[in-house]
């Protein structure tokens, strides 16, 4: 196997991580996932199309009874994913308002959308015909290019294709270099001088192979240079690949971050609030379920299950209020600066003594009343709210039934002095 072949397995397995990483917000995200599906579908069928370039696949598709199969499949694959990308950024460019004055790069994305899915057709429709009749495929080849060097018919073939990668190769790198002159998050910005980069070597790629072949028709080059070229700007195209599928993930991987940020809270939250909503059956949309199943929900984003688990949480707390004193809070606060040694972890446990020693008051069938005070407001934001449950829900899985009573006992005992 030589370095190259390794290279084309290497990027082969990672254009279909890049896919399946994002196959799931693709299928079943929100709606601005789901507009995104088109540029999943370009990394899939990109994928495919260099799982027919690797050595193995290439070979045995190249000797079954359809000689060549590998280039006509992977030019098929490829077609459908440059159909895929072009149709995303139609997606993602071609939104504007009709009224006014509309920018120059909207114009070019709604333009190309009036003749991308037709040129494809076409263009599938074209290398099939030209792949059956004109191409000599009477020796199944191992390097298309290098072994068909001076064939007019392969040459009029791989031309059609060309002219389809070049022409969606160009519209790319237009688009997203607009795109990262005006990205204003550096991440995004480096995603897209990245993707830019990557198309503009496709651009090169298809204009020096297309240039190669024609040449090759008028003077018939050595069969070690025709391989020579044919390594170099296969390597060129892995270097293409390699940056296309990093600079696509770049963007999303501060989503990545979030995603996993919020999927670190729902682990941490989960306890606090599957108790307090097994107290309060009627609170939440849905019963309560153990942590793996909610984990395993795909039809709420985890923001927006999120933001539910602290209403569902704060609507308890306010219903806890009506079975317990107002005594309870500076018990609780002061157990719970005897038993931190940092201050700034007093706050959070004091909560937790509350909830716990509300929750045990309540279950033990103390008598509604009024409304006892309660701790304020520990943050501004929804973002700030869920870091402080966080925290609380940490230390109220330390507290204990007994810790719970013994501190509804020095409650009472403040009741009673009061």
């Amino acid at each position: 196997m030589t370095p190259l072949d390794l290279a084309g397995y290497l990027i082969a397995v990672l254009m279909t991580a890049v896919a399946v990483w994002r196959m799931p917000a693709a299928l079943w995200g929100d709606e601005e996932d789901k507009r995104r599906r088109a540029l999943w579908g370009c990394y899939a069928g990109f994928a495919a199309a260099l799982w027919t370039k690797t050595q193995v696949v290439r070979i045995g598709l190249n000797d079954s009874p359809v000689t060549d199969l590998s280039v006509l499949i992977k030019h098929y694959t490829a077609t459908i994913a440059i159909l895929a990308i072009l149709s995303y950024i139609v997606a993602i460019y071609g939104q504007y308002p009709d009224a006014g004055d509309i920018p120059r790069h909207v114009r070019f994305a709604r333009a190309v959308q009036q003749v991308a899915a037709k040129a494809s057709v076409a263009t599938l429709i074209l290398l099939t015909v030209l792949f059956f009749t004109v191409v000599d495929r009477s020796v199944p080849s191992d390097r298309f290019v290098a072994d068909h060097a001076g064939q007019w018919g392969a040459t009029l073939y791989m031309s059609v294709f060309y002219l389809y990668l070049g022409a969606a190769s160009a519209v790319c790198a237009y688009q997203w270099a607009l795109a990262t002159a005006g990205a204003g998050l550096r991440h995004l910005r480096v995603g897209l001088a990245m993707m830019t980069f990557a198309m503009f070597i496709g651009v090169a790629y298809t204009v020096s192979r297309t240039l190669f072949l024609w040449v090759s028709v008028v003077d018939q080059p050595s069969a070690a240079f025709a391989l020579e070229f044919d390594e170099v700007t296969e390597a060129a195209q892995v270097v293409l690949f390699a940056f296309f599928a990093v600079g696509a993930s770049v963007p999303a991987l501060s989503k990545g971050r979030r995603r996993a940020k919020l999927w670190r809270a729902q682990t941490r939250l989960h306890a606090l609030w599957y108790e307090l909503m097994t107290a309060f059956p009627d609170q939440p949309f849905e019963p309560p379920a153990s942590l793996r199943r909610e984990l395993a929900r795909f039809d709420t984003p985890a923001d927006l299950r999120i933001d539910r688990w602290a209403a569902d949480i704060a609507d308890a707390v306010e219903k806890l209020r009506h079975y317990v004193p107002d005594s309870l809070l500076p018990a609780a606060a002061t157990a719970a600066a005897a038993a931190s040694p940092a201050p700034e972890k007093a706050g959070p446990l004091a909560d937790a003594y509350w909830i716990k020693a509300a929750l045990t008051a309540m279950n033990t069938g103390a008598p509604a009343g009024s409304a006892a005070a309660v701790g304020t407001q520990h943050a501004t934001d929804q973002d700030g709210e869920v870091a402080w449950l966080v925290q609380v829900a940490t230390a109220y899985r330390t507290v204990t039934e007994d810790r719970a009573r013994d501190i509804l006992a020095a409650s009472a005992a403040m009741e009673r002095t009061a």
